[in-house]
């Protein structure tokens, strides 16, 4: 998020924006990485048990993500034209749960939403915390295509290193102990 750990609301959707899938975007990507007979041949698909050409689940998920970094992107934008300096989003550390729920058809208008459903500092890595997100995806007739539970970084706007650990910091710089004292066996 490009919101600070502290000021991220748990249950609060953010739209992330719609995409709109047409045969021809959906037989190119699947040629290009999905190249089953349901992504790319519009007769042998309507043969399937889909009963028609369906856009890969890949293909729903990389639009979803799109539609995510474009979104914090403009979050981030928008904070900055308030005068406000945006938190600090680091990677994600995985993915949890992932269903495609429902195929994606030529033409369908699939409305991607991400919302923060838990937070807690990170265990492992001071100064930041791990938000627990659901995507979801949903289409123009209100059927959900794809969920997905994600994990990601935010850093902590307050945080205060702790003296042990501020200690720890000073010591790895002192020439000859820096380098013992990271090292890794």
């Amino acid at each position: 998020m490009t919101r600070w750990f502290e000021d991220i609301t748990i249950d609060e959707p953010f739209p992330l924006g719609s995409h709109t899938f047409s045969e021809a975007e959906i037989l190119a990507f699947g040629r290009e990485y999905d190249p089953q007979y349901f992504h790319i041949d519009p007769a042998a698909a309507a043969h399937s048990h889909f009963g028609g050409l369906i856009a890969s689940g890949w293909h729903t998920v990389l639009m979803g993500h799109r539609k995510m970094v474009d979104a914090l992107d403009a979050e981030e934008a928008r904070l900055r034209d308030l005068g406000q300096q945006p938190g600090v989003s680091g990677p994600s550390p995985g993915v949890n749960k992932m269903e495609f729920k429902a195929p994606v058809r030529p033409g369908d208008t699939v409305t991607y939403t991400l919302t923060v459903t838990g937070k807690r500092p990170s265990n492992s890595i001071p100064g930041w915390g791990l938000l627990f997100n659901s995507l979801d995806a949903v289409n123009q007739r209100g059927e959900m295509v794809y969920h997905a539970e994600l994990v990601g970084f935010s850093k902590l706007r307050d945080y205060r290193m702790p003296p042990h650990l501020r200690v720890l910091e000073a010591l790895t710089k002192i020439p000859g102990l820096g380098k013992l004292l990271t090292q890794r066996s």
